[in-house]
C-alpha cells in the first residue's frame, strides 16, 4: 500500500540552524532515503521550497482565486513529503519515525486514496 508522509517543521527553526547542523539534516535525510530506496520502500522524496514562494490557489463560481502563502497562518509549514511503499499502516508509521526531520518536526502519515475506475 503506498502512504504519503508529509513532513512539517517550523521554517524559523531550519534557518537557525548553523552550517553544519543544516548540511547534517541534509545528509541524514539523503541517506535515510537511499536507504528506503534499496528497501524498495521509496517512491520519492521532496524537500519544498519555502512558504515564503507558496501561491493558493482556489476557484469559486468559475473565477480563479490566487493569494500568496498558505490559507492560514500555522506553527507549523509543510516543508516535504515522502511517498513510500509499506505493507500496512504500523510499517508507514515506523518507516515515517525514522525520517530525520521527525527529531524538531512532526510527520503526518495518510493512505493514498486509490480513486474508483482509475
Amino acid at each position: 500500500m503506498k502512504y504519503v508522509c508529509l513532513v512539517y517543521g517550523e521554517e524559523k527553526e531550519l534557518h537557525a540552524m548553523t552550517a553544519e547542523g543544516a548540511a547534517k539534516l541534509d545528509a541524514d535525510s539523503l541517506a535515510y532515503d537511499r536507504s528506503l530506496d534499496q528497501q524498495g520502500k521509496l517512491i520519492i522524496a521532496q524537500a519544498l521550497q519555502s512558504v515564503k514562494t507558496s501561491k493558493t490557489v482556489r476557484r469559486r463560481k468559475g473565477k480563479q482565486l490566487i493569494t500568496d502563502g498558505p490559507f492560514a497562518e500555522t506553527k507549523e509549514q509543510l516543508l516535504g513529503f515522502v511517498m513510500i511503499e509499506a505493507k500496512d499502516l504500523d510499517e508507514a508509521l515506523d518507516i515515517a519515525g525514522e525520517i530525520p526531520l521527525a527529531e524538531i518536526g512532526t510527520i503526518e502519515v495518510r493512505a493514498i486514496y486509490n480513486v474508483p475506475g482509475s
